[in-house]
């Protein structure tokens, strides 16, 4: 796979919609007009997309754009700003939370806590039984 980065990139910094659009379009063998004549899209629209003088195209347009590059529509949004992944990373629980603060209790409420516990475990066990 050939480097896109640029002298000024950054190592891993992801490539901008336009940029990526281009690439797209290029890989593809694709003229400007090609895209119009397909998609509908103006070339000069395409032009100023690719170029970054347009940042954040319409959905409708990332659609035909997807579509006619064979890639991921919901990428595409994602690049745009239309969409934000949710995190993968787990998100905490409330009871992993209030273990976290364990260091923080006296013994007394150690005690307390286990106590408590240990009366829910109990509870439980009684109603599924």
């Amino acid at each position: 796979m050939p480097d896109t980065q640029s002298p000024t990139s950054k190592p891993h910094e992801a490539p901008s919609l336009g940029k990526e659009l281009r690439r797209l379009r290029q890989l593809h063998g694709f003229t400007l007009k090609d895209v119009e004549r397909s998609t509908g899209i103006s070339n000069a629209y395409l032009s100023q997309v690719e170029t970054g003088k347009i940042e954040k195209p319409s959905p409708a347009k990332l659609y035909a754009l997807a579509e006619m590059y064979k890639v991921s529509y919901d990428k595409l949004m994602e690049t745009a700003g239309h969409i934000t992944r949710q995190s993968t990373e787990p998100q905490p629980t409330l009871a992993g939370t209030a273990f976290s603060t364990m260091d923080d209790l006296t013994p007394e409420e150690k005690d307390a806590l286990a106590t408590y516990l240990t009366a829910l475990r109990l509870m439980k066990k009684n109603d599924a039984g």
